[in-house]
């Protein structure tokens, strides 16, 4: 697997979050199937990329993983997406693939994967959490030692304790382009362990490399203060 990544510093959050728009109304012109992710950064970027590229009607659109909760809850990656990118398009994707995170979680899990079976992912959204955490895929945690399945249940440690969906590092790398975003000072140490240390199960996000494409990550000065 390719372990490089090509880092790309803004000079703050703002111009950080038009970047990653830009690569998503990209994406939504190629006609592309893009995973979007949660958390507390991707949503300027969601607003930026619906102004960029109102019509996302050639795009298929899925998620990295979600939180064990309705849709309408405010915890929900899916709500958040749904209020800062979707709600604001002009025309719909052409198809959106939401985790089903108020059922049974292996059920959910059960049936994101029959979906993502059948499907190449062109684009990978991430965020990073602070103890380096990917998606719903934490340190030292049985799911990252997962290869045949492509969507998992996981258990997270960290507040909000609620359980989650997510996809699998096999299901993560094998998309031809993945693109991480993240964030302010408090995420400095876990960029500078997911892009610049070695390739360790403590920091997820050291994991994931695109294994036939690109990686790139998108950082504000803050967030690469110690790379």
């Amino acid at each position: 697997m390719a372990r490089d990544v090509e880092l790309v510093v803004a000079d703050d959050v703002e111009s950080a979050a038009r970047l990653v728009a830009e690569r998503l109304a990209q994406g939504a012109a190629e006609g592309s199937e893009i995973a979007l992710t949660g958390g507390s950064t991707p949503g300027r970027a969601y607003e930026l990329a619906a102004e960029l590229r109102p019509d996302w009607s050639g795009a298929g659109i899925w998620w990295g993983d979600e939180r064990c909760v309705p849709p309408d809850d405010d915890r929900s990656n899916y709500a958040l997406a749904k209020k800062t990118l979707l709600d604001r398009l002009q025309a719909a994707p052409r198809s959106v693939h939401r985790i089903r995170g108020e059922v049974n979680p292996e059920d959910a899990a059960r049936e994101y994967e029959e979906e993502l079976r059948e499907v190449t992912l062109d684009l990978v959204l991430l965020g990073l959490g602070p103890d380096a955490h990917v998606a719903s895929l934490f340190p030292n945690e049985p799911s990252l030692d997962e290869r045949d399945r492509l969507v998992i249940p996981t258990e997270p440690k960290l507040d909000p304790f609620v359980r989650r969906i997510s996809l699998t590092l096999p299901a993560l790398t094998r998309a031809p382009s993945v693109l991480f975003f993240v964030t302010g000072e408090s995420k400095a140490e876990a960029a500078a362990r997911a892009f610049a240390g070695p390739c360790d199960r403590g920091s997820p996000g050291s994991l994931v490399r695109s294994e036939q494409g690109e990686t790139v990550a998108v950082l504000d000065r803050a967030a690469a203060g110690k790379l």
